[in-house]
């Protein structure tokens, strides 16, 4: 019984052992393809190091200046010139024209010469001489939302400005503090606790960071997945080799690849990119590692579940170029997530990105830690633990194919050995025949 133990121990090891050599050699040829297949080089390493750049530099300036809007000014008042002059003073805008009327203005904002328009009635001065409500038109092109959002704001702080000394001359008030009390009476200080630029860039940059992430992971894996259908005579996912003998083996090795190299475009992404370009960025290198393990993991199991989707190279392009800019409006970073109908919510959770967006934009800009986001941090481990799984029957799936395939394969060149073993043992045995009758007519 004790050599019946051995043996057991000793053919146990030699599994494990050969399971090790296995994982190692599907790492070895994967992190091989990514060097030497060009597809997956662009879009492993080369976006992820110059993309986010690109998008850094276009966001760098956070917020729009010198607007250029157009004034339709029908007063030709004092009143309405001072408005004029104020709202030229202001960095967010620029008067860039002058027009006869609101027809004029709008060719010129079809033009994209200007983005809006002011626009002064003919009884503006009248009315705040007559101590009434006066009327200023702001019409903007909503088209973009910067824009828009400096001639609003501009507007709105030149007429509150107006509307302070227009307070201050009616209230008659002896002194300084009588009129700060008239104009204000409730004193109040905004200040900004998180994007204290209250930039664009600073809002949005983290999502796309992560986003970036996930896509290029996504493209790697997909292209990997088509190039191996496209080397393989019946376009099996899994390659018949001896190497290739194991679920966990190959699930492993592959996404041992893939972690090793996004591990460090990760941290890349996280903390390089943002102090780059001087973006906010509150992270601390604990929490954004315990952050970055399951997102990775998370994304490289959601690319292998998706690549039995892939049967050829194109095909993983179009599937995600097609899903970025939905996945990244179901984040909620750009639009209110209590806005986002309960189902697209539900498709949402599936994806790896909505959680990661959502808790590295809460650990960049707000200096959150794991327990603030421990949500986030769950969702991502869940996934991790759910895309395994769903990895894992992939890959058995096909190796149960492929052995299946092989063993059709095998038994049809048996089969075809067969015949013609025995097309020849009938030519032998014909030809025997004939030479027997040929002998006996001779004799």
């Amino acid at each position: 019984m004790s050599t019946s133990h051995n043996m057991e121990n000793d053919s146990l090891l030699y599994r494990i052992k050969q399971g090790i050599n296995d994982t190692c050699y599907i790492w070895a040829k994967e992190l091989r393809s990514t060097v030497t297949d060009e597809g997956v080089l662009i879009f492993c390493i080369l976006v992820p190091l110059l993309y986010p750049l690109l998008y850094s530099w276009a966001y760098n300036n956070e917020v729009v200046r010198e607007v250029p809007v157009s004034i339709v000014d029908k007063s030709h008042s004092t009143s309405s010139r001072e408005f004029i002059r104020n709202v030229d003073a202001s960095p967010d805008t620029r008067v860039a024209y002058y027009c006869n009327s609101l027809e004029e203005a709008q060719g010129l904002t079809a033009k994209q010469q200007v983005n809006g328009t002011i626009y002064f009635p003919a009884d503006f001065n009248k009315l705040l001489n007559r101590g009434e409500q006066a009327t200023v038109n702001v019409y903007t092109d909503m088209s973009l939302m910067l824009t828009y959002k400096a001639i609003y704001q501009t507007t709105q702080a030149v007429s509150a400005g107006m509307n302070s000394k227009i307070q201050i001359t009616l209230g008659g008030g002896m002194t300084d503090r009588e009129d700060e009390v008239v104009t204000q009476p409730l004193a109040f200080e905004e200040v900004p606790i998180f994007n204290t630029t209250g930039g664009y860039g600073n809002a949005i940059l983290p999502g796309v960071l992560m986003l970036i992430l996930q896509q290029t992971l996504l493209l790697g894996i997909g292209l990997a997945a088509g190039t191996a259908r496209e080397n393989n005579r019946y376009q099996d996912l899994v390659p018949i080799s001896k190497h290739y003998n194991g679920i966990f083996r190959i699930v492993l090795g592959k996404s041992l690849s893939y972690f090793m190299l996004y591990a460090i475009m990760g941290a890349y992404l996280a903390l390089v990119v943002p102090h780059m370009f001087n973006y906010i960025s509150l992270v601390s290198a604990e929490t954004i590692l315990g952050l970055l393990l399951p997102y990775i993991l998370s994304c490289i199991f959601f690319g292998m579940t998706l690549s039995c989707l892939v049967r050829y190279r194109e095909n993983v392009m179009l599937l995600v170029v097609f899903t970025s800019v939905p996945f990244l409006f179901l984040t909620g970073i750009s639009w209110p997530q209590s806005n986002i109908p309960g189902f697209w919510q539900g498709i949402a959770s599936l994806i790896p990105s909505t959680f990661g967006i959502r808790g590295f934009l809460r650990i960049s800009s707000m200096g959150a830690s794991l327990s603030d986001i421990r949500v986030e941090y769950q969702a991502l481990w869940i996934q991790v633990f759910v895309y395994f799984i769903t990895a894992c029957l992939v890959y058995r799936y096909q190796i149960n194919t492929t052995r299946k395939r092989a063993f059709n394969q095998m038994q049809m060149v048996k089969e075809k050995a067969i015949a013609a073993k025995a097309k020849k043992l009938q030519e032998y045995e014909a030809k025997s025949v004939l030479q027997s009758n040929t002998e006996n007519a001779t004799n």
